[in-house]
């Protein structure tokens, strides 16, 4: 991963609305969560949730799939654990003892 599309990715993270709405995907699973549910679940006007969910989808954190006249939002678990693994990938790198968290990450 590259470190512009990390530090895009945190920086969406970073807002309190969008990683609520993101910990919301991520608990519904792959199944995903009705943007109405989401709405609902979060008491977020849907302006704001469109607005939200806009930014986490351009980041590629975020998949939104239409089911008949539903639109259903997916977190994308793949970026989420790229993420991850990149925020581990060089633990301890520069440190002489490490104290096995290298083989941890």
């Amino acid at each position: 991963m590259k470190i512009d599309d990390a530090a895009a990715r945190l920086e969406a993270l970073g807002n309190r609305t969008r990683l609520q709405i993101y910990r919301a995907l991520v608990r519904a699973g792959h199944s995903g969560m009705p943007v109405g549910r989401l709405q609902d679940k979060l008491k977020i006007p849907a302006s704001t949730l469109s607005h939200h969910i806009k930014s986490l989808v351009a980041v590629g954190l975020v998949s939104q799939v239409r089911e008949s006249t539903t639109l259903v939002c997916h977190a994308n678990f793949e970026a989420m654990r790229e993420l991850v693994d990149f925020l581990a990938a060089e633990c301890c790198a520069d440190e002489a003892e490490c104290g096995g968290a290298q083989s941890a990450a």
